[in-house]
């Protein structure tokens, strides 16, 4: 079998997408055929056939052609060449969607032929010119002119200028990290609050790097909650990849906060909220207070 790299660089990045929704399709799914293929990408069905059967060349021993499913199932000896087939990357693109198809969600075919719903939370962006103006702000790093909805008691016509570096999703809404010439110092603005923005031609000052917060990173030492029952607390420790009672996460410094909201912790200092409400407590909280005091309860 070829080298995964050469095969990488050998294959064009087109064909090479196609190629790893077929090892996709394949693993997860159980079967790929030509039709997923020509839906998928909207290509003709010998299209479709050619990526098959390069497919078939290039990773020889990993399907195996199944006539009661006019299609290619994965063999024992499957092993991924041209995708990373981690749950972590793979479950988020389950909920897909076919790009040519019209219609409300639940009629819109999956990319993938797995049924996946969202849940139907409010829209909490704002319109494209103001988001298209703070990622190219971010994109050629230039400083950011903008009216924000903070808050606070700021007047809220005034217009603020920024430096934003990087996007955030918490899972439930957007924000951007920038440093702030106000203020003097990276902080995070929720994206929704964005009611104006231009980005102007002037360069950056502050990046990234010298965001102590966004680069630096710690370690966040979680544990079942002391109140619930053993089967819980156990189940718990599965359901998070625990070990020995510690369930530990890499997150950075500007990040504690959302993530703890995120997880449902008790940061309460005696750990007296609902336990069923919030499973998880902060172990190492000495470490992380300081970092997201607002997330923490006395």
């Amino acid at each position: 079998m070829v080298s995964k790299e050469k095969m990488h660089l050998d294959v064009k990045w087109a064909t090479r997408q196609r190629l790893q929704y077929i090892e996709v399709m394949a693993y997860y799914s159980g079967v790929v055929t030509r039709t997923d293929v020509v839906r998928a990408f909207d290509i003709s069905a010998a299209a479709a056939t050619k990526d098959l059967k390069l497919y078939s060349q290039l990773a020889p021993n990993n399907l195996l052609y199944k006539h009661q499913w006019f299609g290619f199932v994965p063999s024992a000896s499957f092993q991924a060449v041209f995708a990373d087939l981690s749950p972590s990357q793979v479950v988020p693109l389950l909920g897909t969607t076919l790009g040519s198809s019209a219609g409300p969600p639940w009629q819109t075919p999956s990319l993938y032929g797995i049924n996946v719903d969202n849940l139907p939370l409010p829209n909490r962006l704002p319109d494209k010119q103001v988001v298209a103006q703070i990622t190219r702000a971010i994109k050629s790093r230039q400083q950011l002119r903008a009216v924000y909805y903070s808050l606070s008691d700021r007047d809220k016509r005034e217009a603020r200028i920024l430096e934003p570096h990087a996007l955030v999703t918490t899972g439930l809404r957007w924000h951007v990290r920038a440093y702030s010439l106000d203020t003097y110092d990276f902080r995070d603005f929720v994206l929704s609050r964005f009611v104006e923005a231009t980005c102007l031609d002037q360069p950056a000052e502050s990046s990234a790097q010298y965001d102590d917060e966004w680069v630096e990173l710690l370690i966040l030492k979680l544990s079942p909650h002391p109140r619930l029952a053993a089967n819980k607390r156990a189940s718990l420790m599965i359901d998070y990849g625990g070990k020995d009672d510690i369930i530990e996460v890499t997150v950075r410094r500007a990040l504690i906060g959302y993530l703890l909201q995120q997880l449902s912790v008790d940061t309460s200092a005696d750990h007296s909220l609902n336990p069923h409400a919030y499973p998880l407590i902060v172990v190492n909280r000495d470490e992380v207070e300081p970092f997201a005091g607002w997330a923490f309860h006395s």
